[in-house]
Formats: structure tokens, sequence, C-alpha cells
């Protein structure tokens, strides 16, 4: 995930500081120093790097941390709200009309997987904010675009406009705005064409589009990936149409988190949306200030109680209550487990929301997502008995099992022991509940 390296930074930083009884010109300036250090090393724009911390220090005297006994927490949340007004403060908040469809135009370089995106963002609109949405294929260039475009919105269930690629992109675009109009949709999405690099045929295109259809907003592509050419491609975009904010992609990689933490205050534009994963479910609206707290290491609770709420399925997640309450607990249980897991994500981006999470390597998270992939491997080998009844699980059923899943019988005896594990953890709350104890509601 990005700024793994900049957040364990900042740890160090933050542990040091708490050692200090009180606060020197001196050993702020250390501090300070190390965090320039820290931001650099993570690619941030080096006059970003400067007026940053240039800022912590001039917040670090009117606050008057040098007076306070323990100035630790003081210079913490100091470091947090700049981060914060970095990333864009509260202008990254997509704002809709509410009596004729918002229009976003989204923009960008030819293979930055912006077909996709549209498909993402259009999937987030409509079952994250309820919204009617229409995609509109204006990228007649590419071989496949169109079709690519319309596969998606099929997938996806949300209406497709095309006039094929024969017809002027601004004219489609025109048409795709009509119909959205007369259709009362609440969004249309225009895919627009793109190029290998910036061109004049490309912005001349891009602005004939901006003038005619008047778009409500213009979304850039960038990919964190990149570092500071998607700040480049972003100030270059920006100049020429006018961006309202910036989609940035890849953050789910191994990037330094550079580009995301220079784009705004570089061109001026917001990060409005972020990709983490190549999942149509993989966009994410973008909250400056929870993405503050995980570059702090103090976790984002509010954004792990939403991905909860948004994958776990009510109904089940109330039958498997039920079950643990009667202390029946199954490996079929067990797997559906698993799967309400994986549809929440990759481990590492879990984990990075919790507060206080200790540092897990990435072998650790590497052998823990194929422990869990071999896990559901292994219970799928199994028949509908066993899985019900793993007690009659011996050694040549095991036998079975593992050669039947490409596994070996200590990978099943691995599984079964989880399984007892959780099983005991069920009986814990089946007591729990005899005695009188009260879960949660579901609302």
């Amino acid at each position: 995930m990005a700024f793994e390296n900049l957040t364990e930074k900042f740890k160090r930083i933050f542990k040091t500081l708490k050692g200090e009884a009180r606060l020197t010109e001196s050993n702020m300036d250390s501090i300070l120093k190390e965090i320039r250090v820290a931001l650099l090393d993570a690619d941030v724009n080096f006059k970003v790097v400067k007026k940053f911390v240039n800022d912590i220090k001039e917040k670090a005297i009117g606050e008057k941390v040098y007076t306070q006994l323990n100035p630790s927490e003081m210079v913490i949340k100091i470091v947090n709200d700049e981060l914060t007004n970095l990333l864009g403060s509260d202008s990254s908040e997509l704002k809709f009309n509410k009596n004729k469809p918002t229009i976003i135009m989204l923009v960008g370089l030819q293979g930055s997987g912006k077909t996709t995106t549209a498909g993402k963002l259009a999937y987030l609109m409509k079952n994250k904010l309820n919204k009617k949405v229409m995609l509109a294929a204006c990228d007649i260039y590419r071989p496949g675009a169109i079709d690519q475009l319309e596969q998606i919105a099929k997938k996806i269930d949300v209406k497709f406009f095309s006039l094929g690629n024969k017809v002027d992109p601004v004219e489609i675009a025109l048409k795709a705005k009509e119909k959205a109009f007369n259709d009362h949709d609440d969004v249309l999405i225009i895919d627009t064409a793109g190029r290998l690099q910036i061109d004049e045929v490309l912005m001349n295109e891009l602005k004939r589009i901006k003038e005619e259809v008047k778009p409500d907003e213009i979304l850039l592509l960038t990919d964190a990936m990149a570092g500071q050419d998607s700040v480049n491609v972003a100030k270059t975009f920006n100049e020429t149409l006018g961006l309202t904010g910036t989609i940035m992609s890849k953050l789910d990689g191994d990037s330094r988190g550079g580009a995301a933490l220079s784009i705004k205050e570089v061109t001026g534009v917001p990060i409005k949306f972020i990709g983490i994963g190549e999942k149509v479910t993989d966009l994410d609206i973008f909250y400056p200030d929870r993405m503050a707290s995980r570059i702090l290491g103090m976790g984002d609770v509010i954004s792990l109680v939403e991905k909860v709420q948004d994958t776990i399925d009510e109904k089940e997640a109330k039958k498997a209550m039920n079950k643990l309450e009667k202390g029946n607990f199954t490996l079929i249980d067990m797997l559906d487990q698993l799967k309400q897991v994986k549809k929440m994500g990759s481990i590492s981006s879990l984990l990075g929301m919790i507060p206080g999470m200790p540092k897990v390597s990435k072998e650790q998270l590497n052998n823990a997502e194929i422990e869990m992939k071999n896990f559901e491997v292994i219970i799928n080998s199994m028949t509908n008995e066993e899985k019900m009844h793993p007690e009659i699980l011996k050694y040549s059923r095991k036998q079975r099992i593992a050669n039947g899943s490409g596994k070996t019988v200590a990978d099943v005896n691995k599984v079964l022991k989880k399984y007892e594990q959780s099983k005991m953890l069920a009986k814990q709350f089946s007591s729990f509940s005899k005695r009188g104890g009260k879960f949660p509601p579901f609302k």
C-alpha cells in the first residue's frame, strides 16, 4: 500500500518526540529535519516539502508548543492538520446538481485505465451513492474502447450510450447529455479519448467537449506509481481544461505516495477518488482527513466501518450470529466468513485502517493471503457431509481432500485446527448468550 514507508518514518519520529520532556527550538528543528527527509524520500515535490515544514514550525510557535510541558500531542495534531490541508482539506467533495444530471467528463492519457475507471466510478455512484447513471462512449479512436465500456456497463447494470466510432465525439457527448436529461438520470459519465502523450489534437477535442457540453466536473485519471510525472500531467491538463479534481489510481501499489501529497499544492486540483485495486468495486471516495490519519499511523476506523457495511450482507450476518448463539458452527460457516473478508479487500489495506496496528511484513501479509486461498480450496474439496461434520475426517478422507485440492494432509490438518479454534470461539459466544449477554443489534 502507498505511504507504508512514510508511515513507518512518522511513527519513529513521533516516538522520539514523545520521549522529549519539553520541546526547544533545537530539538524541534531536529524533528522538522527528519520530517523533511521523510517527505523527500516519499517523492514529495521539494517546494511542497519546504512550505509544509515551514507551516508546521509557524503553527508550533503560534500554538506556544515550546512552553507546554507535554507538547508532543500538540505537534502531532499540527502535523495531522497540515497533512489534511496538503491533501485537499474539504475541497475533495463532489457536488451534485439537484434538478438535472451531474455531468462528469473523465480525461487522461491512453493506457492509464480510464475506461475501466469510468466503470468503477459508475459502480460507486450507483451502489454507494444511489444515483441513476449513464456511461457515454466518446473514445472513437482506440480499438475496442466502445465495446469495452459497453461490456462494463452491462456488468454493473448501468445505462450505456454510443453512436459508434464514425461520429464526432462532441456530437456524441451532446446527444448523451440530451438523453440523460430526458431520462432524468442523476449522473452522466463521459469517457473521452486519450493519447500516449499530451498533444494539441487531443487537447483541442477535449476543449470542444467542455465548451459544448459544459460538464460539472472534469476529472483527470492519474497514476500514483508515476510519481511526480503524474503531477506534471495534471498541471498541463489543468492549464488547458480547468480540472475540478483528479482520480488517483494504484494507491494499493508500492508507490511512495509523493504524487498524492504534491498534486493539490502544485496544481490546486484536489483528489476526489482513489483507486485501490483492479476490481470494479475498488474505487473509493477520497477523504483527506482520513488519509492523513492513516499516513500518521493512526488508522481510519470510519472507513473500516463503512467498508464492513458495504460488503457484509446483513441477512448473512444475522444468520451467522444466530448460529454463534446456538453454538452451531460448521466448515461451511467458516468458508462463508473467509469469503466475506475477501470481499473487503486486501489484508494490508484493512490493517492500515486499524489504529495502533503493529507493522506486519510483506512476507507475513503474503503468507496470510496464501493461507486464506488454501483454506478456501481445501474446504471446497470436501463433500457437504464433511463440511457439516468434520469429525468424520479420518486419514483416508484427508488424503483424498489433499489430492483433490493439490495440497498436503498437513495443510488439511491446519484448516481443521483453525476450525476447532473458531468453533471454540463460537462456544464462548454461545455461553455468553446463555448467561444473558446481548449482542449488538444489526441496523
